[in-house]
């Protein structure tokens, strides 16, 4: 008995571990180094002035244009939050008119296309010269409406159709026994869905509105075709007296990143803040 098991620790000690070999993460990873150091070769061989890129990054121009697009973003982001509150509890709500309006609500401004929307509020005095409220005031609609608060319109309201959407889900996932709980204690329903409600909601709500927020700052460029200055009518503004069209997409895009990249990080931070403790 004790040979078997000396045998046994023995036969034990003897095994060597031979590690898997994978061969394709070599492969791969070299396909993927070849590419990458394919496009910087095309990328440094391009008819590219790299030189005058840092220069149009700090452009006047190009800084106004970043400014114009942070404000429109958040304006616009701030509005369809707020309005997408309200439509998803009219959505949620025992009375069907309110349900059925944001029914069509959320159907007419998440059905149609952004530019669309845009377009059609820059255009808004075509169909209406004047826009008044009797015996108030009345003021022309070209006044009213200029390219900022065109592009605020489309962008916020087809944003607060996706936003109400996103809150009711946030709003779903809360156990309606909690809420039931709120009640029999003498919590208001406006204290229980500010107290009990909306902070468990949060952590459904935050993930998906970060993402469209990033999405609405990149998204603010289809202000460009009604002439608002943000970076791509800005970019466009600056190559159309030098001519260096590339160059200045670059800027623009290198804007971009980096204000993705802060709102990234913001998410993160807010994702963290709400998340399980």
């Amino acid at each position: 008995m004790a040979s078997d098991l000396q045998t046994g620790e023995v036969r034990r000690d003897e095994l060597v571990v031979v590690p898997l070999s994978h061969p394709w993460r070599w492969v791969s990873g070299a396909v993927i180094l070849l590419v990458l150091a394919g496009l910087g070769w095309a990328m440094a061989e391009a008819q590219i002035q790299w030189e005058d890129v840092p220069g149009f990054f700090t452009h006047p121009a190009m800084l106004e244009g970043v400014v114009n697009t942070i404000v429109l973003a958040v304006a616009a982001q701030g509005g369809a939050i707020v309005l997408g509150v309200v439509v998803a509890l009219m959505r949620l709500s025992a009375n069907p008119v309110a349900r059925w309006f944001a029914v069509g609500y959320i159907w007419l401004f998440r059905g149609l296309p952004v530019l669309l929307q845009i377009l059609i509020w820059f255009n808004l005095a075509l169909v209406f010269q004047n826009i008044s409220i009797p015996m108030l005031f009345s003021v022309p609609t070209n006044v009213v409406m200029t390219a900022f608060v065109a592009a605020l319109l489309g962008l916020g309201l087809n944003e607060s159709a996706y936003m109400a959407e996103i809150v009711r889900a946030g709003l779903s996932s809360v156990d309606a026994g909690q809420t039931e709980a709120a009640k029999s204690i003498g919590m208001t329903p406006l204290t229980t869905l500010r107290r009990v409600v909306l902070p468990q909601a949060m952590r459904v709500i935050i993930p998906p509105t970060g993402n469209n927020f990033i999405n609405m700052i990149k998204g603010t460029s289809m202000a460009s075709v009604i002439a608002f200055l943000e970076l791509i009518h800005a970019a466009n503004n600056i190559s159309s007296r030098n001519l260096e069209i590339m160059e200045t997409l670059f800027a623009a895009a290198a804007w971009y990143l980096v204000m993705v990249s802060i709102a990234s990080i913001g998410q993160h931070y807010l994702e963290r803040a709400y998340g399980p403790r």
